[in-house]
């Protein structure tokens, strides 16, 4: 008998489409000065689609670069071109000259969107590449306009979206392509699990939309008939006054936001529980320390915060709820929707409960792969299963812990230590916001333990309190060597705190 279907392919856009045919007037993405309806958005996402494919003759599989900060075009440029076959390469705007033209080279886009406030000489470049070029200005509006509105779509689900370039903290930055299904899976989870992607909802979007987990929870938030709000700037004042106003229900945030907000003056924060909307916090990208949690608990309301762990390459692994959140503050909680986990010794065997491991996820919202490499992606791609070499350890009731990166990992006289049970006994102290833990080349040991702590302001920081607090939670040799005192942690754009680059300013003991 021969084998019939009626399914349509799931893919980026065609929640949107499916959502302006139910709520057509509805706004699907606003800032604070304009806004889009569901139909102007499905619209101009077919035109974005049209413009590619017969103004500038591309192709299903062809690769388009897209250059530009946060704005309302973005997500259109994205799905459009993505449901018509194309695979978007979306590049963090602050690229240094160096870092574009290598990933240029890598993914070869045939045509570049490009904001035109950005660097004259990161416009060059694309150019000297011999990429054509549309600037999201006049120019951009004006090809929209000639397009036809019909439909162009060719998306596969199985096939690519988009290239998410992650950030090079473990060396030069790899393109991870992800495929349509991934994504619009995620977006289906985080509706059942966030409470704050269905229709009628607003989600504040302030984290960068090049970023993978920023770009997924502004389409998870116009998926299902909600409004992705955009906000520009991570002014601590400025993100509250606007959650402040009432018309928020989720808000996607980083630990650089947590830290910001959490500098404000506590009497900022008196009342602020009953003025604003929110039913979800989601924290993600790096981990959020248990005093973080704490303060946000009891300034914004409890029942509101989500630890969530991931990566691009293994999309949402773990997901720690609000009713758990302060009863297991190191946790990242239990797998996420359809996900699986295992943490696998060094021969593969699976870990004891409480036994540290290198974690290895499965589930529908995973990557395809390294774009141009082979070899690392069968580093990451293990039986089926996707790893990123990170460290952690799962309890009696299945909640787990990440303890670090196998890269970040300090070895000191042959024993292995994890730095995060190191930061988060310093955490504990009260003048202290952030601190990190490395190691340092050592002669006699191999390496050392060395902290980095940014104080609180107006806090006077005791390190002799530090240590003493250390030599009585922790193991000698886990005591830190030295302490040295900084302004902030260098982060990238998604908030991770770079420790290669505090490795490099070895400090002295």
């Amino acid at each position: 008998m021969q084998s019939v279907t009626a399914s349509a392919p799931l893919t980026v856009a065609r929640s949107i489409l499916n959502a302006a045919r139910r709520f057509p007037q509805s706004v699907a993405v606003e800032d604070e000065d304009r806004s889009l309806s569901y139909a102007e958005l499905a619209d101009r996402l077919r035109r974005v689609g049209a413009v590619a494919i017969r103004e500038y003759g591309l192709s299903a599989g062809d690769v388009v670069a897209l250059l530009s900060p946060n704005r309302i075009e973005y997500l259109e440029i994205v799905t459009g071109l993505a449901e018509a076959g194309l695979v978007v390469a979306t590049l963090n705007p602050r690229l240094s000259d160096s870092e574009l033209r290598a990933i240029i080279d890598d993914c070869r886009p045939a045509l570049a969107f490009i904001d035109p406030t950005l660097d004259e000489l990161h416009r060059t470049l694309v150019q000297d590449a011999l990429v054509p070029t549309v600037a999201i200005d006049a120019q951009y509006e004006a090809l929209l306009a000639q397009a036809g509105s019909e439909s162009t779509l060719q998306a596969e689900e199985f096939k690519a979206f988009s290239i998410c370039y992650t950030s090079g903290t473990t060396g030069r930055p790899k393109g991870v392509v992800l495929p349509h299904r991934s994504r619009a899976l995620v977006c289906l989870a985080s509706a059942l699990e966030y409470d704050c992607f269905g229709p009628g909802d607003r989600f504040l979007s302030m984290a960068p939309l090049y970023h993978g987990a920023g770009f997924a929870f502004a389409l998870a938030a116009i998926s299902h008939g909600g409004t992705c709000v955009l906000h520009d700037g991570s002014d601590a004042e400025g993100i509250v006054a606007r959650i402040e106003r009432g018309d928020i229900h989720g808000v996607f945030m980083v630990p650089t936001h947590f830290k910001r907000i959490h500098d404000l003056p506590g009497e900022r924060f008196e009342g602020f529980a009953e003025r604003h909307a929110l039913r979800t916090i989601i924290s993600n990208a790096a981990a959020l320390s248990p005093r973080f949690k704490q303060l946000t608990v009891e300034r914004l309301g409890a029942g509101l915060l989500h630890e969530t762990y991931g990566s691009t390459e293994a999309g949402v692994v773990t997901n720690m709820r609000p009713d758990r959140l302060l009863d297991l503050p190191e946790s990242v909680g239990t797998p996420f929707l359809e996900m699986e986990v295992e943490i696998r010794r060094p021969d593969g065997s699976v870990c004891e409960a409480g036994e540290v491991g290198e974690l290895f996820a499965r589930g529908p919202y995973t990557f395809i792969g390294y774009l141009n490499r082979d070899e690392e992606t069968a580093e990451a791609i293990v039986d089926g299963w996707v790893t990123v070499k990170d460290l952690a350890v799962c309890d009696e009731e299945g909640f787990i812990t990440i303890v670090g990166r196998a890269k970040d990992m300090i070895v000191s006289g042959g024993v292995n230590i994890y730095p995060a049970e190191i930061e988060n006994v310093i955490a504990g102290d009260s003048a202290v916001a952030e601190v990190a833990v490395v190691g340092l080349a050592d002669e006699e040991w191999g390496e050392r333990v060395h902290a980095f702590v940014v104080p609180r302001p107006q806090a006077t920081l005791d390190q002799d309190r530090i240590i003493s607090r250390c030599r009585e939670a922790l193991s000698g040799y886990k005591v830190p060597r030295g302490i040295t005192l900084m302004d902030e942690l260098p982060r990238n754009a998604s908030g991770k705190i770079l420790k290669k680059d505090l490795r490099a300013l070895k400090p002295v003991a």
